[in-house]
């Protein structure tokens, strides 16, 4: 994809979310000229500036397609035993592998983080780590639904807090 990228063009940016594309532009650093794409974040309207070459590897994707939307769906549908089921496992290791889950920008992966704490919010008031990492989850989660499907960030949360409504 590295070569693909075009000004205007919407991207996911791990951790951060939609993004648009604002420019390709070069620029010399430590004496190498580098190709720098600047992507401007909806969310929070910060500016990244990433080199083209290293942007995929960093995780830099376009949205995601039906087929991805559609496995992610899945996974929210999704009703699997806790992995913790029976065993104490520290809210500080919890909390760091769900950080890195979200910070991964696979929204595969954020869709179960956030199907995860959603469902354990149905057993027990969430801590505060947990509330903040389940709104950063739906955070990145609507804004590309909303994307993908062509429709509002708040009808995107609307559908994802759907696979959670009580009569499941």
């Amino acid at each position: 994809m590295s070569d693909a990228y075009r000004v205007g063009e919407k991207v996911v940016y791990p951790a951060h979310g939609v993004g648009v594309v604002e420019s390709i532009d070069e620029m010399e650093l430590e004496g190498r000229v580098w190709r720098l794409i600047s992507i401007r974040i909806l969310e929070t309207d910060a500016v990244i500036r990433v080199p083209v070459e290293k942007a995929e590897r960093i995780g830099v994707r376009r949205i995601m397609g039906d087929d991805v939307l559609e496995r992610v769906l899945k996974v929210l549908e999704e009703r699997p035993e806790r992995e913790d089921e029976g065993k104490r496992v520290s809210w500080t290791v919890k909390h760091r592998n769900y950080l890195e889950k979200v910070k991964s920008g696979d929204v595969e992966v954020v869709a179960e983080v956030y199907r995860d704490l959603m469902l354990l919010r149905k057993e027990k008031e969430l801590s505060f780590g947990e509330r903040k990492i389940l709104e950063s989850a739906q955070q990145f989660l609507s804004s590309e639904i909303s994307e993908a499907k062509g429709i509002s960030v708040s009808e995107a949360e609307k559908l994802l807090e759907s696979y959670f409504e009580e009569n499941d």
